[in-house]
This record gives C-alpha cells, sequence and structure tokens, in this order.
C-alpha cells in the first residue's frame, strides 16, 4: 500500500488498492518478466509520478496480459503460463474481475486526462 499522490487518478487509487493482486497476477501469467515490470510501475506510481510519468501502453500491456490477448502465440512466453493454469481455479474468476477493474481505471484515467486543461506533462492543450 501506498499514499495517494496530489492530482492522482483513477489508476493511481486501483494500483493502491490492488498492487498485491496485480503483482501476483503478473507473476502467474507472466512469470518473473511481468511481476517485474508491474513492481516498477507500481513502484513509479508510488514515489508520485504522474500518470504522464507512466506510459499508458504499460497499463494496456498489463490489461492484455491479464485478459490473456497473446496465450495463443507460442512465440510468446504467456502461451506456456497460460498452460499450467487450472480454469477451474478461483484465481482465474479474481484475474478476470482485476482485468474488467483496470480497464475502467484507465479509461477514467483517459477520460480524466482528455478533459483536464492539462496534457499529460502538464503543457496546456491547445485550444
Amino acid at each position: 500500500m501506498f499514499d495517494i499522490p496530489m492530482g492522482s487518478t483513477a489508476l493511481h487509487h486501483f494500483v493502491a488498492r490492488h498492487s498485491k493482486a496485480l503483482q501476483n497476477a503478473a507473476l502467474l501469467l507472466g512469470g518473473l518478466p511481468w511481476f517485474r515490470r508491474v513492481q516498477a510501475t507500481i513502484e513509479r506510481l508510488q514515489y508520485g509520478a504522474s500518470i504522464g510519468c507512466v506510459r499508458s501502453s504499460d497499463f494496456q500491456a498489463l490489461h492484455e496480459l491479464l485478459t490473456l490477448h497473446h496465450v495463443h502465440d507460442a512465440q510468446r512466453p504467456e502461451a506456456a503460463y497460460f498452460a499450467r493454469l487450472d480454469p477451474a481455479a478461483p484465481y482465474v474468476e479474481d484475474i478476470c474481475l482485476l482485468a474488467d477493474e483496470l480497464q475502467e481505471a484507465i479509461n477514467a484515467t483517459e477520460f480524466s486526462i482528455r478533459n483536464s486543461g492539462t496534457g499529460r506533462r502538464g503543457e496546456a492543450k491547445d485550444g
């Protein structure tokens, strides 16, 4: 758990509530590389990074991991991790709910950024 910085977004709040679940899901579905990637993203938010400093592509890629977007590509490690999963295990539903909530947080954050007076890096939007 971490302090939520001023100017926080729906993604900041989502990560604050679900950081442990995100790390567990990343490890389960993508192994150590994904675990480290999620940890790094969480740390950037934890230490007060604005959402502009954390690439939105990181959250989109995480959403793809949680929704099993790449499991049919035998060239990707996610396929091997997916093959080990028990589809009847209770964590599968938890991951699905986590993915849904992540998408909601991404959408809310993007909406907030579009409707704020500034762009992603604090620059005034062109009128």
